[in-house]
């Protein structure tokens, strides 16, 4: 477990799968997640979800917690062969705790685990054109937008532009 402040990031467990579908059964918070995620999101979908990923070794995704409450999920996807010192990160929040820097704060462990355990060398995102929210979490963690890919995704039958941003370890001060 990691934490800073009110807001931790620790492994999910089963007691989440309630609290991470009650979260994720939200269109707000679907729009801006690829779309493998499914809508409307269950319990079952958690459970599934959270067994899954229950035996990653190491360890790469987590629930968000703030003040002991569940509120999200961040996690690392690390890439392979000549890109293996790099991941794509992802992460959302529950829309009633949005506005209260816990993204940020989250995006500062998780980024910090992947450079200090993980030994990455390059952390990276994409963001949806519409989600300008997400791109400032990024922007106030030091992540550097690299480019916009144009007319790279299609999300809710819309062609969309996708927004680059990554941060290297030598870049990183926590």
């Amino acid at each position: 477990m990691t934490a800073s402040g009110d807001i931790t990031i620790r492994p999910l467990a089963k007691e989440d799968a309630r609290q991470i579908a009650g979260l994720l059964n939200n269109k707000n918070i679907w729009n801006n997640l690829r779309d493998y995620i499914p809508s409307p999101y269950s319990k079952k979908d958690a459970l599934e979800f959270i067994n899954g990923i229950s035996e990653q070794d190491p360890r790469v995704t987590f629930a968000i917690t703030y003040k002991n409450e569940t509120c999200g999920v961040i996690g690392l996807i690390q890439q392979t062969d000549i890109y293996r010192l790099s991941a794509e990160i992802g992460y959302w929040v529950g829309e009633p705790y949005w506005g209260k820097g816990i993204a940020t704060s989250a995006l500062k462990l998780a980024t910090d685990y992947g450079f200090e355990k993980l030994s990455l060398e390059r952390i990276f995102a994409g963001t949806f054109s519409h989600n300008a929210a997400s791109r400032r979490v990024l922007e106030k963690c030091g992540y550097k937008k690299e480019g916009v890919a144009r007319s790279a995704v299609l999300k809710n039958n819309q062609i969309l532009d996708e927004h680059k941003y990554a941060i290297l370890k030598s870049d990183w001060i926590n």
